[in-house]
């Protein structure tokens, strides 16, 4: 139950009641700084008469609990410039709903949820990116080498597997121009990305332990190189806060959210399709190309209709590609145009 939901309605509080309170903030490693705030707010409560101690105490515990916690600054770089080339013709998300709702089974298994309260161990610096496979010149690049890249802000669809959707502004720039540095035989047709894998400061992978950790996912190299594929370090014109997958994660917004690995830590380039983490844990479910698809049902549900998470209670119909086929359709000539019966799997 939250403290929110526990405050009872009389004018004083009664001290066991604000001794459990004050414990409470101390598990969270909190006390000091509510106590400050508490304070602050305590003062104007009397002052004004409007507010009781216990009113006090859960509005210092709301704003400690801000999803909006940028977990580093580069001033040089954010914000950036946009590119309005690609904008999406809806709303952007309000940043507070899109910092409050995310999948990173990492931090909480199984749901979408607000993963903001369960990061703060997560150290995103320093931090470092490797590329190795198949390429001339396999290389490691830390923050400031990728911070080098010119960067750009593009406003994507973000479309998720279980039926949610927002509009969000994401900075960082091509994959191509990365994968371009490293020199990519012709021997490279497939990108595998790893994401990282700290179980002891990411308490998701301590509470799933049968999944396959780490978090690995893959593209087929045209995928990789096409113009909408970003590495993306920036979200609303500052760093990735970490439950966007900071510092480094790839956006690809024709596809599932899932096909978006976050906290990325190693960039190999392949001769054969790699295995994909959902793949192998439910390989019934899940695909190799995941396009966003009102055809294709997930075996569970269907994907026609899609809630925008600022507007929960309206359906909206899902765009094939998500919107974005003059990108990338031709890249699927078996992709399903007509829809497919619920009772069958998406053709993998």
């Amino acid at each position: 139950m939250s403290i929110r939901d526990e405050r009872p309605r009389e004018k004083t509080t009664d001290q066991k009641i604000f001794m459990c309170r004050r414990s409470f903030l101390a598990k969270l490693g909190l006390g000091t700084i509510a106590a400050g705030v508490g304070g602050i707010a305590l003062v104007e409560a009397q002052r004004r008469g409007k507010l009781d101690t216990m009113n006090a105490i859960d509005g210092a515990a709301r704003l400690l609990e801000n999803p909006i916690q940028v977990p580093f600054q580069r001033p040089g770089v954010f914000p950036t410039t946009r590119n309005v080339k690609y904008d999406p013709g809806r709303a952007i998300t309000t940043r507070f709903k899109a910092a409050s709702q995310n999948n990173f089974y990492e931090f909480i298994g199984g749901q979408a949820g607000p993963v903001f309260k369960y990061v703060d161990d997560f150290k995103v610096t320093p931090w470092t990116v490797e590329i190795t496979g198949e390429c001339a010149k396999p290389r490691t690049f830390d923050l400031d080498d990728l911070f080098k890249i010119e960067h750009e802000e593009r406003v994507y669809r973000f479309r998720c597997v279980e039926t949610w959707a927002m509009v969000v502004p994401w900075s960082g720039f091509q994959l191509s121009m990365l994968l371009a540095m490293v020199e990519p035989t012709s021997h490279a047709k497939y990108v595998r990305f790893t994401s990282a894998n700290r179980p002891k400061e990411m308490p998701g992978m301590r509470q799933s332990g049968w999944y396959p950790w780490p978090y690995f996912e893959g593209l087929r190299m045209d995928e990789a190189m096409n113009e909408l594929t970003m590495v993306v370090t920036g979200v609303y014109g500052e760093p990735l806060l970490k439950q966007h997958g900071s510092p480094v994660r790839i956006i690809c917004p024709w596809k599932y959210g899932y096909k978006n690995p976050k906290s990325i830590v190693k960039i190999e380039l392949l001769r054969e399709q790699p295995e994909t983490f959902w793949h192998q844990s439910e390989p019934n479910e899940y695909g190799f190309f995941s396009n966003v698809n009102p055809n294709s049902p997930h075996r569970r549900w269907s994907q026609a209709k899609e809630t925008l998470l600022d507007d929960p209670d309206t359906l909206v119909d899902t765009a094939i590609y998500n919107g974005y086929g003059k990108y990338v359709a031709q890249m699927y000539p078996d992709e399903p145009l007509e829809p497919l019966k619920a009772a069958i799997s998406p053709p993998f």
